[in-house]
């Protein structure tokens, strides 16, 4: 029985090891800053930043295990599959940051390491730009209004009135029952009127849907529901 023990280590030598996993530790932290500066919502997670930084350095390392060998990056692969992760991402803008520091990760594990400064680098900067100069940000804002009323058609007559007398813009998006029947849901999304402030369209949906609950969340894309 051949009890020969080889290590592989050499493909690569000490120095590739510690320039590629320092390097993918200081991009990832700086993508990880520039994520910490953009960010606008309520959902800011330290921990999400810090895997940032860990994912960098753990395809960074993927990639130096990996090598040229494709038999290797199949069986990776392979086992890289059986990982499920069941956190949700809220903003569209998380995943790009995930597939950011996993480029720059496999940029330094294969040992482009100027690919990867110079992408890190263009990339934060375009990112601070887009924040700091508010990039495709659209100026009208609209609103998102739920009104609790009796299932009565005319109570969902007079909500539509008052709509049509604060909001430029309405449309109706789902009606619901609640509380056994007993109360109807009405979804709307809408635009107000100039000089119309949320507040003003809340009291008057108030008064006529007999006390039950109003609610007005303005601004809706830019909040975490």
């Amino acid at each position: 029985m051949n009890l020969d023990f080889q290590d592989l280590s050499s493909t690569f030598t000490v120095f590739d090891i510690v320039v590629s996993l320092s390097l993918s530790f200081v991009l990832s932290a700086i993508i990880g800053y520039v994520y910490r500066a953009t960010h606008k919502n309520v959902s800011y997670s330290q921990s999400y930043v810090q895997t940032l930084v860990l994912v960098g350095m753990v395809i960074s390392l993927i990639m130096l295990v990996v090598g040229s060998n494709i038999a290797r990056a199949f069986a990776l692969v392979g086992a890289l599959s059986v990982v499920r992760f069941r956190n949700a991402i809220k903003e569209t803008r998380d995943v790009g940051f995930i597939f950011l520091v996993m480029a720059i990760g496999m940029t330094t594990g294969t040992r482009f390491y100027l690919l990867a400064i110079a992408a890190t680098v263009i990339i934060c900067l375009v990112l601070v730009l887009m924040n700091k100069f508010s990039w495709f940000k659209l100026d009208v804002q609209r609103q998102v209004v739920k009104v609790e009323v009796p299932p009565e058609p005319a109570y969902t007559a007079l909500v539509e009135d008052l709509m049509i007398q604060h909001c430029s813009d309405f449309e109706l998006v789902s009606t619901e029952s609640v509380r056994s029947g007993a109360l109807v849901e009405l979804y709307y999304t809408a635009q107000l009127k100039k000089g119309t402030s949320s507040g003003e369209l809340m009291r008057a949906l108030s008064g006529v849907n007999s006390g039950q609950r109003v609610t007005v969340l303005t601004g809706y894309d830019q909040t975490d529901l």
